[in-house]
Order: structure tokens, then sequence, then C-alpha cells
């Protein structure tokens, strides 16, 4: 007897079966395609980044155009990486209305004092947590089930440590395995929980988080410091939504791949210097693997026909290794200047190989 997503797969899936299904390792239709697009969404409905990342009503308005132009199988729902530091009580600014916000260059945490004074979460009312959630529930309301939403909770403990301290204060401290520093990933953990928790709630169907600071820790103290913070948050995510939750650290992680596939992260958001053979055969068959086309030089910089390959390159290399839990997209976010015809070109090589 056919299995259900194999009865699906004969058919047509919606997009959000699509993804889920090859996050699962089931049978798909075809490979799913889900770029990190994110700030590039905001010139196609004519706001600024600031507008995108200070409204809910517009951020929710630029994914759904987004949405509507590309029709892509996941879509993204991010400001910035400073959501839960400005939670927790760091102060942001924007150098102009074209960049996305940031934080001041003003530590919010330096002595154990400093993280004891952090208050627990309130995701109804801290910083721009209720804006997020707004949006979401804009973009479920208006997608139905059809799309699958990945919602960013933003930051693992080290990489809002690193927001909160100053990372080159936090990068120290986790040399020194200070108490500040622990303390302030603590409380950094109940806060991405707490919000992650309520973004599932608003309609989130994946959760999706960063580490990125920790990629410069090397391997080991990346073991010894960070990877356990990384694991029992991604179990308090999941005991708490029973949703897939994922860990993106930028750049060449392949040094990383081990301890990354033992964070109990359902997939990993893999930056274009990955090889995805290399990753696939560390990782093994069951971790899903979610990229990596490089979002400089080829989505924003090559032709149209040069995305198409490079696309028809990856998912044909993926599938010549047989690992089937992947979903195509980017290595990372998009330019905010990425070309319409490429984003096509990468929609189009999934869909017609899918044929």
């Amino acid at each position: 007897m056919s299995s259900l997503s194999e009865v699906k797969s004969a058919t047509t899936m919606t997009a959000l079966q699509r993804v889920l299904a090859a996050l699962a390792g089931e049978a798909v239709d075809r490979v799913p395609v889900g770029p990190l697009a994110v700030h590039n969404c905001a010139p196609l409905i004519g706001v600024s980044l600031r507008e995108y990342s200070l409204s809910a009503e517009k951020l929710a308005a630029a994914v759904l155009r987004y949405a509507e132009l590309f029709e892509p199988d996941a879509v993204w729902i991010s400001a910035d990486t400073w959501v839960t530091a400005e939670a927790m009580g760091a102060k942001i600014q924007a150098g102009s209305n074209d960049q996305p916000l940031s934080g001041n260059g003003v530590p919010r945490v330096r002595t154990l004092a400093d993280a004891q004074a952090i208050p627990p979460p309130d995701v109804a009312r801290a910083g721009r947590y209720p804006l997020m959630l707004d949006a979401t529930r804009r973009v479920r309301r208006a997608l139905g089930d059809e799309v699958c939403i990945v919602t960013c909770f933003d930051q693992y403990p080290f990489s809002a440590g690193c927001a909160l301290m100053g990372i080159e204060s936090a990068m120290m401290a986790a040399v020194e395995n200070s108490d500040v520093l622990r303390l302030t990933m603590d409380k950094a953990a109940d806060y991405a929980t707490a919000y992650a928790t309520a973004l599932s709630d608003a309609g989130a169907d994946i959760l999706s988080g960063g580490d990125s600071p920790a990629g410069l820790l090397g391997p080991k103290l990346y073991g010894d410091a960070v990877s356990q913070t990384e694991r029992d948050l991604v179990e308090r995510i999941r005991s708490a939504t029973r949703k897939p939750v994922t860990l993106h650290i930028c750049g060449d992680t392949t040094q990383l791949l081990p301890t990354m596939a033992r964070s109990g992260a359902d997939v990993l958001e893999l930056d274009y210097r990955v090889d995805m053979a290399t990753a696939a055969d560390v990782c093994g068959p069951d971790m899903a693997l979610w990229g990596n086309l490089d979002p400089v030089s080829v989505l924003r910089n090559a032709t149209p026909e040069q995305v198409d390959a490079a696309a028809r390159q990856l998912i044909g290399q993926m599938q010549q290794i047989g690992h089937r839990r992947f979903v195509l997209s980017s290595g990372c976010t998009l330019a905010v200047d990425t070309p319409a015809e490429n984003l096509r070109a990468m929609f189009d090589a999934a869909r017609v190989l899918g044929r």
C-alpha cells in the first residue's frame, strides 16, 4: 500500500506539504524551494528597510507580495538579527532608512549584575516581539495552509550573548567560561523559547534560529562552550511546539558539521561555502539540509541562465547522492537588490526538474 506522502506526490502537493515531506525524507513531487527572502521583499511594495522592520502591516504585505510574485514553497518572517537582543534591553538603531536595524554599539551586559537585571521574557510587550507575532498572524491568515511559513526566533543563546555583551567580550568570556556569559545565555534561552513558542502559536510551521558568531570560535571551543546550549534550546522549543527547528551558522562550517549535526536541530541551513555533498555525508540521511546557492555571486550577480545551471547542478548533486531531506535555497539572506529574473530562474529550475 502506498504511503500518504507517495499518494500526494503522485498528484499535486501544496507547498507546505512539499516542504514538510522533504524535511521528513518522504516522497515529494519535486524539490521544494525556499530562499531566505527577507529584506529583498521590502522593495517589492516600495518601502524602506526601516519601515519593513518597524511595521507588522508592511512586513506582512512585503512577504505576501513576494509570495504572489514568485510562488515559493516557503516564505520567511524575519526583520533582522536584533529582535531578541532588543527585547532583552539592547538599544537598536539604523544607519539609514535602507539599512537593517542593529545594535548601537553600547553593550547591554558588562557585569553579572547586568545579566541578573534582565527581566523574564514578555512576548506580549517586549521590544518588537508583538510586531513580529502580528506579522506572522497576518501572513498565516492570508496564505492559509498552502505555503510553509518559516519564522525566525532570532538568535541562539551564544549569538544573543554576543549582541548583548559585544562580540569581543563574549568571545573572551567563552574562553574563560565566565559566569556573566553563562547567565546571559541562560536568560537568552528563556527568551528564545518563549518567542519561538509564541511564533508557533501565531502560525509558524518551522522555527529558524541563527548562531553565526559561534562559527568564529573554531570546532573545539564551539563544542565545549556553545553546542550544549544549542541542544538544550532545540529540545525546549521542540517540546513546547512540536515544530521543526533549524540551525544556521554563516560561513564555511564544514569543520563544525559533526557538532552541528548533534544539536538536535531538524534542519541545518548551510551557507554557500559548504559543499552540500560533504554535509550530507557528515550529517547522515536523517538530517535535513536547506541551501545553498551563493546569494551574491550567483543569485544577485549572475545571469538567469547561470542561476538555472547552478540550481540544476545542486538539485542533481543531491539527487545523485540520494539525500532526500533537502530544500533548495540561498546559502544566506538574499541581497536587497536580487534581480527578480534570477529568483524566477531558481524556482523554474526546480519546477522543470520535477515534471
